[in-house]
């Protein structure tokens, strides 16, 4: 039984280190995103948004991704391109 919870106890341990590498990876995208538009004139900006969100709404999800997944990546994908980190 010892063995048992010590081995769900490292496999706990692993998936949080996986899930704050993941955090990591993120947030150093919003900051490259956001530092990329900072750098773009103000109708570049729109045009690239533009052309983003044009692309996700021709983006049909698949039938194995839930409806409330490709509503979440899309509101992201919105906030950060209309309201980046300041």
């Amino acid at each position: 039984m010892k063995n048992l919870i010590a081995e769900l106890l490292v496999k706990l341990a692993e998936k949080e280190e996986e899930s704050k590498e993941l955090v990591v990876q993120v947030e150093a995208l919003e900051i490259v995103v956001t530092a990329l538009l900072r750098h773009m004139r103000q109708s570049e900006q729109q045009a690239l948004i533009t052309d983003i969100e044009a692309a996700l709404d021709e983006a049909k999800p698949q039938s194995q991704v839930p409806d409330r997944d490709a509503e979440l990546l899309n509101q992201y994908i919105k906030k950060l391109l209309r309201h980046p980190r300041s």
